[in-house]
Formats: structure tokens, sequence, C-alpha cells
């Protein structure tokens, strides 16, 4: 099972790189040509999709973007202002609009004294929508599953208790108490939380239409939170042996003294370990996305370099390896929950070690 998984991931990388850097060269020509004749820039539907905006794009029809404008929420040099993202394209909003180049491209910016200016950013963008509905549907699921649990607990399973059962029983035994311990309830609350944050953001995430779409999985600063709750977790609610483990390890003191080699490597592991999971889970989650839109997007490239007849031929494959992909990325939203959990909990539950002899 391991040697299938690592097979998938280490295949899932390969054609990303292939394909991004391969299609890369091809799709810098066709921009070229089809920025002149008014074609699909591929490049920019590709970093459209994975970046964050503050408007969410629904579809293109007869070249007229049908948009869903979200709420921006700033405070620049003249206090709090709100107002609707559609804004940002209609000549912008008291100084304010959309950078479209720079160190703030996709970004709002402040114009002040023909300078652009980076205001403190609250806004409501496809990200923080999708944490919202994530968060609203867990409320609804898990909120209905207790209050059945609380009118019958001996009652017979049905509608998503009877789905989601099985799933919290295999987190809570297989993952939570098996790599924490005897304190595991301490910690089961995070861990179900995070495993059904991450499985059903990262299932959301490949829905190709509204509310669906969103890189929050991808976005680098959603995994950095979720990896510095498991650092809080492992390093502040520890005991005193694993602090000792770190700064006076039980190893030869030729390792230890003079030149402290183990309590370095030591100490770094606190920090690697979060890192780690953080760097996982975004580079998994933000390939999959990519390998989708190369994907469609060779049907553009083909047909603006070789013509329509190409361009037909190629979509027929292009649109099977996409339908495979998204199946598999099925699979894979599955597979990251469970490696981020299980790594968390495995974490916590190695911080919470005691030396042999209080065991006995």
């Amino acid at each position: 099972m391991n040697s299938i998984k690592n097979s998938i991931k280490n295949c899932r990388f390969l054609w990303c790189i292939l394909l991004f850097l391969g299609l890369s060269i091809n799709a810098a020509s066709a921009n070229e040509h089809n920025s002149e004749e008014g074609g699909v820039n591929i490049t920019e539907i590709v970093f459209g999709h994975i970046n964050d905006d503050y408007n969410w794009h629904v579809c293109t029809i007869n070249d007229k973007h049908i948009n869903i404008p979200l709420l921006c929420i700033v405070k620049g040099q003249n206090g709090w202002d709100v107002f609707c993202a559609s804004k940002l394209h209609e000549g912008g909003y008291k100084g304010y609009k959309q950078s479209e180049e720079g160190q703030y491209a996709g970004k709002i910016v402040e114009v002040v004294d023909g300078k652009e200016v980076r205001p403190l950013d609250l806004s409501i963008t496809k990200n923080v929508f999708t944490l919202f509905l994530v968060a609203a549907i867990m409320l609804v699921l898990f909120l209905g599953i207790a209050k059945k649990y609380k009118k019958d607990y001996l009652a017979t399973p049905s509608g998503a208790q009877a789905l989601l059962e099985p799933i919290i029983l295999t987190v809570e035994e297989d993952i939570t108490k098996a790599c924490i311990g005897k304190n595991y309830k301490r910690y089961s609350p995070y861990i179900l939380t995070v495993f059904f944050f991450i499985l059903i953001t990262n299932l959301i995430g490949i829905i190709p239409i509204f509310p669906g779409g969103a890189n929050v999985t991808g976005n680098i600063a959603i995994t950095f939170v979720l990896a510095f709750i498991t650092f809080l977790f492992t390093n502040f609610t520890t005991n005193g042996h694993y602090w000792k483990e770190i700064f006076n390890p039980a190893v030869p003191l030729g390792l230890k003294c003079p030149i402290p080699i183990m309590q370095f490597i030591e100490f770094l592991g606190v920090f690697t370990k979060p890192i780690a999971l953080m760097v996982r889970l975004f580079a998994n989650m933000l390939s999959g996305h990519i390998m989708q839109l190369i994907l469609v997007g060779l049907i553009f490239i083909m047909g603006s370099l070789f013509g329509a007849v190409t361009a037909y031929g190629v979509s027929v494959i292009s649109i099977l390896l996409a339908v495979f992909m998204d199946c598999l990325e099925v699979l894979v939203c599955l597979i990251q929950a469970y490696v981020f959990s299980m790594l968390s909990a495995l974490f916590i539950g190695m911080a919470q070690e005691r030396p042999e002899h209080e065991h006995a």
C-alpha cells in the first residue's frame, strides 16, 4: 500500500514537472500569438485559478466574464472602507485599485502621492469565502450528529451520521489513540477537526464550478497556520522529559560536548517537523491543481500552434486525462487529510513520551 501511495505521488510530481516545463515553452509563444489575436492566455488562466482573488470567476460567455464580486474590507489613509470588489474594475474606489504588476500584483493598493501603498486588507477573498463555507458545513454536519447522539446514543445511525461515524471512529482509534496514547482524548477534537477540515476543503477545491475551485490548501499561508497549530500543541502541551531529551539527549558524551551536535539536531527538529507538514500538504494540492489546468490548457496551446483540427484531436486525450486525474485527486484529498492528521498526532504523541521507569 505504501509503495502504491509513493508511486502515485512520484508520478504526480513527475507529470507536473514535465508538463509544466515542456508546455511553458510552448505557452510563451502561444500566449504571444494569442495576445495578438485576442486568444486565450494559458498562463493567466493557470495562475488566475491557483491564486487568490477578490472576484469569483464563474464562466465566460461570448468573451464576457461572469464574476461574483466579493466584499472588500480595507483600512487606508482615511480609515476603514467597505465596498464591493466590482468597483475595482470600474476605475477604482476612493483611491483604491487592484494592482496589475509589481510586488502587489493582484492585490488591493491605495494610490498615495502617485505611489501604490498596501493598506490593511481584511477582504473576503475566494479563499476566505471557502474557509467560511467549510466552517459552516462542518458546524451543520457535526452539530447535527452531536444532537442525535445526545437524543439517543444507542439509536441506529442514519443519514450523515451513518456516513461519517465510521470515519470518525477510524480517525479516533487508528490515528489519535494509536499515535498519542493514553492522553489521546485531550487532542482528539483537534485531530478530528483538522482531518475533516482538510478533507472537505480539498474536495471542494476540485469542484470546477462555484462555490468550488478555490485553491485553499494549495495556499502556503493556510498550510502554515495548520502546521503552526500542530507546532503549538506539540511543544507547549508536553512534559519536561520532552525538553530534556532535546537539550540533554541520551547519546554518547562525545556527541553532546564540547560541540553540541545532537542538541542542535534535536532543536532543529522542533521546527523542521511543522515545516515538513506545511510543505507536504501545500505542494501536493498545488501540483494537482496545476496539472489539471495544464491538461486542459494543452487544447488551446495546440490549437494556437497547429490549428483547430489538432486542437479537436488533442481535446479528447486532454479531457480523458483530466477526468482521470480528477478521480485520482479524490483519493489524494483523502490521503493528504489522513497523512497530515497522522503526522500531527505522531508528533504530539512523541512529545508525550515519558521515561521507561515512569511507564513501569
